[in-house]
Order: C-alpha cells, then sequence, then structure tokens
C-alpha cells in the first residue's frame, strides 16, 4: 500500500523542464508516455484491468467493465513549465484510494474504474480536454485530427505513431455508457480554500471558457533599410493588443483574459515579421458576457491592426460553456465529505466536458497560494494524504 505522496515522489523526475522549471509533459511526448506507463504498472500492480480505448484513454477496472460504473480520474500532461499537481494529483489519489478502500475490505458493488485522459491542457494540440470531448463528441472528428503541434504534426499523424487507429477516433457511446457517476479529485487552482481550514473543498461549478487565436498580418521586411515611416510591423500591432485584451477584461467584473502564447513569423532578430499569431484565454461566469468580451476585444484588435498598416483575423479553436456540477452528486459528496466548503472554479477539467453527458462531480485539495500552471504549484503532503482519504471516502459512499 502506497500514500499518495509516494506516488507522486515516484514520478517526481519525469519531464522535469531545466529552462522553464516545472515539468513539460506534452501528450504523447516521452515524459507523458513514460507516465502513462507508470500508471498501467501502477494499476495491474492493483489488479486492475487496464485497457486503453480508440481515443486513447486509459481505463483501470476493479470489477467487471460494465454499463452504469463509478468512474474516478484525471490527467497526466501539463502545461509547459507546469507544476507537480495539476493532474497527476487526482491520479495518484485515484491508486491511493484504491488502497484505502482495499485495506478497508470494501468489495464494491458496481464496477469501480479509474481514467487517465490524454491532452487535458491542450499544450500540444491547443484544445483542451481533447481525449473527453473526442470521447463524448464535444469535437467534429475531422477537426480534432487536423489539430496540428507545434512541429507541423497532425493529431491524426501523432495518434497512429501510438498505436491509435485514425479511422476509429471519435465518439464512442459504449464507453461512454459505462459511466454511471464521474468524480474527478484536482488540485484547487486557486485560493478559496486559503490556509488552515478543511483541506477539501466540492466542486460547484466551471466557468465558461475558450481560446482563440489573433493572427495579424503586416509587411515582412529588413529591420535596418526599413524606415520607421514605412512599416506594417505586426508585432506593434501585436503588443497594442495585448494591452487591449487586458483593459477589455479589466472593465468587465469577473472576466479573466490572458495572451499567454506569441509567435512572430518567420522570427528573426533583424527581421520584421510578415505575421503575429497571439493566442487568448478568455472566462466568465456568464457566457453571454464572455461573447461581448471576445467582440470588444476584436474591434480593438482590428483598430490596433489598421494603425499600423495590418490586419487581424480572429479564430475560435474551442469553448466551453459554463457548468454546473451534478446536483444531486454533488450534494451525496458533500453529505460524505462534512465541513466541506462548495467552490466554483475558472479552471477547466475533464468533469467539466463530461457533466454535459453523465453525473459529474470535483473534490478540490488545498494549493495554499493558488498558484497553478507554475513550478510553484504546492500541496502539502498531509493535504494530499487528507486528499486521497476523502476520495476514498466519497468513493465508499457513492458505491
Amino acid at each position: 500500500m502506497e500514500t499518495v505522496n509516494q506516488l507522486l515522489d515516484s514520478i517526481k523526475d519525469v519531464g522535469r523542464d531545466a529552462v522553464r522549471g516545472g515539468y513539460s509533459r506534452a501528450v504523447y511526448s516521452t515524459p507523458e508516455l513514460d507516465l502513462r506507463q507508470w500508471f498501467i504498472e501502477q494499476a495491474e500492480q492493483r489488479g486492475l484491468a487496464v485497457e486503453t480505448d480508440r481515443n486513447g484513454i486509459i481505463w483501470a477496472w476493479w470489477g467487471k467493465p460494465q454499463d452504469g460504473a463509478l468512474v474516478t480520474g484525471s490527467h497526466l500532461d501539463s502545461v509547459p513549465g507546469g507544476g507537480a499537481f495539476d493532474g497527476p494529483l487526482g491520479v495518484a489519489s485515484a491508486l491511493a484510494a484504491v488502497d484505502i478502500l482495499k485495506a478497508r475490505g470494501v468489495q464494491p458493488p458496481r464496477p469501480l474504474a479509474i481514467t487517465v485522459f490524454p491532452e487535458e491542457e491542450g499544450s500540444r494540440f491547443g484544445v483542451a480536454c481533447l481525449g473527453s470531448r473526442l470521447l463524448t463528441g464535444a469535437i467534429g472528428v475531422d477537426k480534432a485530427l487536423n489539430l496540428r503541434d507545434a512541429g507541423g504534426d497532425t493529431f491524426a499523424d501523432v495518434a497512429r505513431a501510438n498505436d491509435l487507429d485514425p479511422r476509429h477516433i471519435g465518439p464512442d457511446p459504449e464507453a461512454l455508457a459505462r459511466i454511471g457517476d464521474f468524480v474527478e479529485l484536482h488540485v484547487e487552482q486557486g485560493k478559496g480554500l486559503g490556509n488552515g481550514g478543511p483541506a477539501v473543498a466540492v466542486g460547484s461549478s466551471i466557468l465558461g471558457h475558450g481560446r482563440w487565436k489573433l493572427s495579424v498580418h503586416g509587411q515582412g521586411n529588413h529591420a535596418g533599410t526599413t524606415l520607421m515611416a514605412d512599416r506594417s510591423d505586426p508585432m506593434v500591432a501585436a503588443a497594442q493588443i495585448i494591452l487591449a485584451v487586458r483593459g477589455a477584461a479589466a472593465k468587465q467584473p469577473d472576466a479573466r483574459a490572458t495572451v499567454g502564447r506569441l509567435t512572430p513569423v518567420p522570427g528573426g532578430t533583424n527581421v520584421i515579421a510578415s505575421r503575429v499569431d497571439l493566442w487568448l484565454d478568455a472566462r466568465h461566469p456568464d457566457d453571454a458576457v464572455t461573447a461581448q468580451l471576445i467582440e470588444a476585444i476584436y474591434r480593438a484588435a482590428t483598430e490596433a491592426a489598421a494603425g499600423e498598416g495590418c490586419t487581424v483575423t480572429l479564430t475560435e479553436e474551442s469553448y466551453s460553456d459554463t457548468v454546473h456540477f451534478d446536483p444531486s452528486l454533488s450534494q451525496r459528496i458533500s453529505g460524505l465529505l462534512p465541513g466541506a466548503p462548495v467552490l466554483a472554479t475558472g479552471a477547466g477539467h475533464d468533469a467539466g466536458v463530461l457533466a454535459g453527458y453523465v453525473p459529474s462531480a470535483m473534490v478540490f485539495v488545498r494549493n495554499p497560494s493558488g498558484i497553478s500552471h507554475s513550478p510553484e504549484e504546492y500541496v502539502a503532503d498531509e493535504d494530499a494524504a487528507t486528499g486521497a482519504v476523502a476520495l476514498a471516502d466519497v468513493l465508499e459512499g457513492l458505491l
């Protein structure tokens, strides 16, 4: 029997990023593949039957797979330079919870499964929760297969290289029907639990959020021979757009908008770029407000681009409406975790995608600083252990 802390310690060197700090574990990269194999070995050591479905989702079964199972799990991929807990905490806690239940002598009256969803962060192909979106049909198959990573490889290419048949990727109603209830444990990615008080909380909702790509088109040219007055520089327009994003979000209460990635083309130090691509993340509890925010940002971007003799296009890459978790399931979990507060979150999760199709809920574990998607993300050992016990209590109570 291993504790959640021991399990996390066993993978602490997988995918360390010497440049960014933290961990870089993009889906189907060597580190993420190593973690997938680690999970399979851990599950098999516990006598769980492991299978990987046609969308690359790993299922580890305690009991015979059948419809209406109780399912828990999370993901193993990370953002570039991410923390140690975002994703792996939920997977390790699920394994530890199985150990706890077995130590209690629990014999599940219905099947229990642990899942690992691929590409939850969207750091390689740009669409968050890609595995759960494919499972449920929340993303079109053609769109998914033609997603490209930074190296130009399509998702179809990468899937094929990892023993998935692109012809069979997509909605899987049989696999989805196996989920009777889904509970995802995750590190809290805000300050809702703070210091002191309960170490775990029950999730209530996820803010509506999406990702958009802004491409600013200008005139590539020589940095040394082109006079300032003769330039159509998309980088200057991009700088103004980033400031406009901040300004638009600041005017709207509860809105969040971020430009987290920018790529100039061709990207030479002595070259005026011909195009600059910016990726925008925007969120708000009211989906109509999110749409208004994007409209305001696009208007400002168009004006900024025109002012520099450039043009701009906006492309939506993914969007998820505000999600409210199943109230009956969440209430049952609250009853099993007396004293646990109920928290909304601004972070997307596979549980949020699944919530539109099966009863889903979340349990959060304290992150004292609230810092996440960063090497500084942190969960104390005692809180991680408390979270694993809480998950075991929830699973036992729901079985």
